[in-house]
């Protein structure tokens, strides 16, 4: 005796419905991050940038303009130092980015970078990032977060604004939850 034809139907679209869901977990997003590194489209920049000798070409005169948002569940005041600043391809840069939490509770936060134009990402280095970490503030803390870049003197000639942008978002639960499974009394357990 064989499976209805309805029962066939349902079986295969049940499959294809899990290996979508499968090539959705983890296939796609190894995929996406290493097509975002090569091609450097949505603007990710790299980790910390190891500085090297490298000539100024105080010729050339590059604008970097900086933004700041907050991701719709963040009530910190984040914004830049500076609006934007002209630098000197090969010379290394500092900025801040402002902080405050204006909430009754200490909360974390993770900054998440984008850069445009798409193919200038390869071409600015963080050697110090306050995105390399996530920051802690105490209810009604600020704080100075740093930023210290350099642009590559091999930057394209055509490129001369770079924006460079932080999403900030509130990762607090996150990290509790981290710290809490790490911290657990085994004794207290079962």
């Amino acid at each position: 005796m064989g499976l209805s034809d309805n029962a066939k139907l349902a079986t295969k679209l049940l499959a294809l419905a899990v290996g979508m869901l499968v090539f959705a977990i983890f296939v796609m997003p190894p995929l996406y991050n290493a097509f975002c590194e090569i091609t450097g489209l949505n603007g990710k920049t790299g980790g910390r940038y190891e500085a090297v000798p490298a000539a100024v070409d105080s010729d050339r005169t590059v604008t970097v303009q900086f933004v700041a948002s907050n991701n719709e569940n963040m009530p910190w005041h984040f914004k830049p130092g500076r609006v934007s600043i002209k630098v000197h391809p090969g010379e290394e840069t500092n900025a801040v980015f402002l902080a405050y939490n204006p909430t009754d509770r200490d909360m974390v936060g993770q900054a998440i970078p984008s850069l445009v134009p798409f193919k200038a990402a390869e071409y600015f280095h963080k050697t110090e990032c306050f995105c390399f970490n996530q920051q802690t503030l105490k209810a009604g803390e600020s704080a100075e977060l740093p930023l210290r870049f350099i642009v590559d003197p091999d930057l394209p000639r055509s490129v001369n604004t770079i924006t460079l942008s932080y999403t900030l978002f509130d990762v607090t639960e996150r990290v509790s939850a981290h710290f809490d499974n790490n911290n657990a009394d085994p004794q207290r357990e079962g």
